[in-house]
């Protein structure tokens, strides 16, 4: 019992998919399809009440576009009737028309039509249970829409139908956590594009069921039953047994059985969905048996057991054709590489040609821009060399004034002192004498005028220190720097030796006797740290 139930339930979501599909692609058909010719719009008419002629009629609208050589079109034809076969159980013909179109919009390079009919196969072959090749073929539309998707060329409102195939290929597989999953993208694209989805509110209220919510989940199918009353009758074949299955699952027997009905009458006035016939039939010999009616439960598994075994018995071509399956499309793909084979090997000395001839051309472009190239950066660095010796030209000619300008500066410096110490001793022997020969001369008188051009040696000092340090800007700095312990008294040594003063100099200039000069010159070697050999005048020179 379990097991029948099981398997109606799988058969209800596949084919409750394939519809659905049906339904969602004519959004991706607009995308490719310029025009539709008159065969194909009188198939599209009738294909819900009268199916043989809608299949003579989409198979003259695929010889139509043959021989027009239109594609685009062609794929689109051989897709419809492919879903045509589909639904009216043809599954073998409807195998062959899906790998047919697919091969046809893989030559033109038509992704949105090679996305349709992967999901179209994906379909196929999950309701064979064959669910690595299913997952493998939902995929590879779901990767190809996002491709389209990051070039542009759609929305994401288009991966609707992939989520939903998904949806359904867990659903049959019981995987209910990756069934919401998928449901709650489907939402957020239906919510961001504000889709409408009768088709989607079914299976969600179909999925609230199993998860025990009976109430939301008959709210939602019967509303997007109303809807389809009026959209799409024939869909009620399908909502009329999904409603049947919730009120089964709720325990309710009797309403359970009159939607079933409902739905196997259904099946009698619309020609699609036949694949209903066996999944009510199944459905309503289960009920029969658990009311103990088993004489109504042997004549609905009867019918059933015709149904399934003229779909997938022995004898059926469906069986014949998919449990063994010829990759039709890896032969095709096959026989088109062997022509292209051949068209290269008969252009192969021209291609071989060209390619000799667009390398060479490559080969000089190449060769042309190395030598440029090193052309280019040989020049930039003899000129940047010429630069730098110019460069360094100019800042030896410039140390070099800067030397000059200095010493003659500090030669000036040192000619002034002399002058100023030559004054002093001037002065001085001219007080000696006055000192000697007092008669007749009034003495004070002559020392406040001598006084008074001779000036005190501390008014000397500053005089020659602020032209010193005029010159010299960075000396005492250094000194310091390097000797933090010098005192005012050794600078004041440091700057008289740099100018090569003399002891006497240096004393007369700073009002100090020799004796005093020489402990003084002493003192200040000790504090430069400087040996008996090392040359004083040298070391402040280097400063």
């Amino acid at each position: 019992m379990n097991y029948t139930i099981q398997t109606i339930r799988g058969y209800l979501v596949i084919f409750l998919t394939l519809v659905f599909l049906v339904c969602l692609s004519g959004m991706l058909s607009a995308q490719n399809i310029k025009k539709t010719d008159q065969y194909f719009q009188k198939a599209e008419s009738l294909k819900a009440t009268n199916i043989d002629s809608a299949i003579n009629f989409y198979k003259k609208s695929i010889h139509l576009h043959k021989e027009q050589k239109d594609t685009a079109n062609l794929v689109n034809s051989l897709y419809e009737l492919s879903n045509l076969y589909a639904h009216n159980l043809d599954y073998g013909n409807s195998y062959d028309g899906y790998w047919e179109a697919l091969f046809l919009a893989d030559s033109s390079k038509n992704d949105v039509a090679r996305a349709k009919l992967y999901q179209a196969l994906g379909w196929l072959y999950l309701f064979y249970r064959r669910d690595n090749e299913a997952n493998n073929y939902f995929n590879l539309s779901l990767r190809l829409k996002d491709k389209m998707i990051d070039e542009k060329v759609m929305n994401s409102s288009y991966l609707l139908t992939d989520y939903y195939a998904l949806t359904t290929m867990f659903r049959t597989n019981g995987n209910d956590k990756m069934v919401r999953k998928y449901l709650d993208s489907s939402n957020i694209i239906r919510n961001q594009y504000k889709i409408k989805s009768n088709y989607l509110d079914a299976e969600e209220g179909y999925q609230d069921a199993r998860d025990g919510d009976f109430e939301m989940a008959l709210l939602k199918l019967n509303k997007s039953r109303d809807e389809f009353e009026i959209e799409n009758p024939s869909y009620l074949i399908i909502i009329d047994y999904l409603i049947g299955q919730v009120y089964y699952m709720k325990g309710d027997l009797e309403e359970s059985r009159k939607f079933f009905e409902k739905s196997l009458a259904y099946t009698t006035v619309y020609s699609n969905h036949s694949n209903y016939k066996l999944m009510v039939q199944e459905a309503l010999a289960l009920l029969d048996k658990q009311a103990k009616d088993f004489e109504s439960a042997f004549l609905h598994l009867e019918a059933a057991n015709e149904l399934n075994e003229s779909i997938f018995g022995r004898k059926s071509k469906n069986n014949q054709h998919l449990f063994e399956i010829n990759d039709k499309y890896r032969l095709q793909k096959e026989k088109e590489k062997e022509l292209i084979k051949e068209q290269r090997l008969a252009n192969l000395e021209n291609e071989e040609k060209l390619w000799v001839l667009k390398f060479s051309l490559m080969f000089v472009v190449v060769a042309s821009l190395l030598i440029l190239g090193f052309l280019f950066i040989r020049n930039i660095r003899r000129k940047h060399k010429l630069e730098k010796k110019s460069l360094e030209e100019k800042r030896v000619v410039e140390l070099q004034k800067t030397n000059e300008i200095l010493e003659l500066k500090n030669n000036e410096l040192t000619s002034s002192a002399l002058q100023l110490i030559e004054k002093e001793e001037f002065i001085r022997k001219m007080k000696d004498t006055i000192g000697k020969s007092k008669e007749n001369l009034d003495v004070s008188a002559l020392n406040r005028i001598i006084s008074a051009a001779q000036g005190s040696p501390s008014g000397n000092w500053k005089e020659f220190e602020a032209r010193f340090t005029a010159i010299n800007q960075s000396f005492y700095k250094n000194l310091k720097e390097s000797y933090p312990s010098l005192s005012q008294t050794d600078l004041k040594l440091c700057a008289l030796v740099k100018l090569n003063f003399s002891s006497k100099e240096m004393a007369s200039l700073l009002g100090i006797s020799i004796e005093s000069m020489h402990t003084s010159r002493y003192r200040l070697r000790k504090k430069l740290k400087l040996e008996r050999n090392d040359n004083l005048t040298e070391f402040i020179a280097n400063h």
